[in-house]
């Protein structure tokens, strides 16, 4: 597939039709890849179509392609860029990019002053983040808008969330301030520097909250390889 035969545009009430298809592919690739994601039903990915704060890429044959929404929490304070997913024929063709890059110039169009926040175990979505200003902070810089957080029942990650006071999970947490932000080219840079500490990092969470039971010695090994 040529990059420009991929078309990535705001969604609209002509999109509808395929809310069904793009949540469960939402749901098998998380389950796929082990990690958790607040589920979605079709009637919320429609309405997000249907209000305009929604993101979707489609051939030039009109084959569904990827998506992504926006939320709003606290009142408009912040907003989340959402429910990134791409259809398995077209992942590695640089299209999660492109509608990264459209779904937040969108939220920027739509709350110009609002912070951009996402969470995600990818690294591949955090390089992505970070190529547009998005800098990893720590979960109390995140909404404290417990309708987000709620959002999170669903999760299979979500009794580690708790466990943790929701000041940690699996999920990496990444902000855009409009206010006070540095330039894309300087997060782009910094995550390369710390792209390799990112990675292990991830790793070692996904052993420690994970692991239900073990020896010291095995958490020390798991140290020692972080």
């Amino acid at each position: 597939m040529e990059y420009q035969d991929i078309i990535v545009r705001v969604a609209n009430s002509g999109d509808v039709h395929l809310a069904s298809i793009i949540t469960d592919e939402m749901e098998s690739s998380a389950k796929a890849r082990g990690t958790g994601i607040a589920k979605r039903s079709p009637d919320y990915v429609a309405h997000k179509m249907l209000e305009g704060k929604a993101v979707i890429a489609l051939t030039t044959d009109n084959d569904w392609v990827g998506f992504c929404y926006i939320e709003e929490w606290s009142h408009g304070k912040f907003v989340a860029n959402s429910g990134l997913i791409v259809s398995p024929k077209y992942r590695k063709t640089g299209v999660a990019k492109r509608i990264k890059r459209r779904i937040f110039d969108l939220s920027r169009e739509k709350y110009p002053e609002s912070k951009i926040f996402g969470l995600t175990t990818g690294l591949a979505v955090m390089k992505i983040n970070s190529e547009l200003g998005y800098e990893p902070v720590t979960y109390s810089e995140l909404t404290d808008d417990e309708s987000f957080w709620a959002g999170c029942k669903s999760c299979v990650n979500y009794d580690i969330l708790m466990s943790k006071d929701r000041k940690n999970c699996m999920c990496t947490a990444m902000l855009y301030d409009p206010q006070d932000h540095y330039e894309p080219k300087e997060t782009k840079e910094y995550f390369e520097k710390k792209s390799k500490i990112y990675e292990r990092l991830l790793r070692f969470k996904q052993f420690l909250f994970r692991k239900k039971s073990g020896s010291r010695k095995s958490l020390f090994h798991a140290f020692l390889n972080f």
